[in-house]
């Protein structure tokens, strides 16, 4: 798959995306947005993509301000079916705002809410400083199978994955390039945000230290900070689990896109052995 050919294609074929435009704040998810561990349940990176477009769409919004930081609340597992979005302005100064956002069943109570900085743009450049070496590209390497799930459709079906250390099926540290195979929306192009943000909540799977078929690693936020947003149509989640025997974890994780690092996520985790309630 060449780097013209990846979501675009799958745009012009009719594929569908995550989701189904139905208006302006009302979405339809399709069976590409289900996760792991839960055939009626939303994997969080194409919710956490919708809420960051929304943000970024929102009526009024400023085009000389850039999302810098997101951070998202998943107060109950997303479920597959018509969702309404919300936004509001918490704080609008001259060089920042603060904006959130609320994903919700329609007509029930918000699932997801995400709170962003946008920080203003300068107009005259200054000096680039960029942090952290580069990681191998992902033309070096080939794909790679997600971890086995019990249904053929979902995210692991809507997203290509390639590790250049690791794998899902391996315990520990792990870089992993993604790329989306379908839109974010139904017939609209992908941004750069809806990228980087369908991957950020890969980072648990990607550096896993627990073995799934027997734990619970579900997390209940994430945070993603950009200093660059991502050129290109692939993102690298370079990360590391880090478990305490009480059951709480940490999934911390470099981004990358080709040019280089782009910005950081975390995840609080819950760990538990299969069976008992996650959330």
């Amino acid at each position: 798959m060449g780097a013209e050919s990846g979501v675009a294609s799958a745009a012009e074929s009719g594929v569908a995306g995550f989701y189904e435009r139905i208006d302006a704040g009302r979405f339809l998810s399709t069976g590409y947005t289900r996760g792991p561990w839960d055939p009626g349940s939303q994997h969080a990176g194409p919710p956490a993509a919708l809420l960051g477009r929304a943000i970024e769409e929102r009526p009024g919004g400023r085009e000389d301000m850039r999302i810098a930081r997101i951070t998202y609340e998943i107060l109950r597992p997303v479920p597959i079916g018509p969702l309404e979005l919300t936004t509001s302005v918490l704080r609008a100064g001259r060089g920042t705002e603060v904006v959130e956002a609320a994903l919700a069943p329609a007509g029930a109570a918000p699932v997801m809410l995400a709170r962003a900085l946008r920080i203003r743009v300068v107009g005259e450049p200054v000096p680039a400083v960029v942090p952290g070496p580069q990681v191998p590209p992902p033309g070096e390497v080939g794909p790679t199978p997600f971890f086995p799930v019990p249904w053929e459709k979902g995210y692991h079906s809507a997203m290509e994955t390639r590790f250049t250390e690791g794998a899902f099926l391996e315990s520990g540290p792990g870089t992993c390039w993604m790329r989306m195979r379908v839109p974010l929306v139904a017939g609209e192009e992908p941004r750069p945000l809806d990228r980087v943000l369908v991957a950020a909540d890969s980072g648990n799977g990607i550096s896993a230290v627990m073995d799934f078929g027997r734990y619970l690693f579900v997390n209940g936020d994430l945070t993603v900070h950009l200093h660059r947003h991502p050129a290109g149509e692939w993102v690298c989640v370079q990360a590391r689990t880090s478990v305490d025997a009480a059951g709480i974890g940490l999934a911390d994780a470099r981004l990358h896109d080709e040019k280089g690092p782009i910005g950081r996520s975390a995840q609080s985790l819950f760990v538990a052995p299969r069976g008992e309630r996650s959330q």
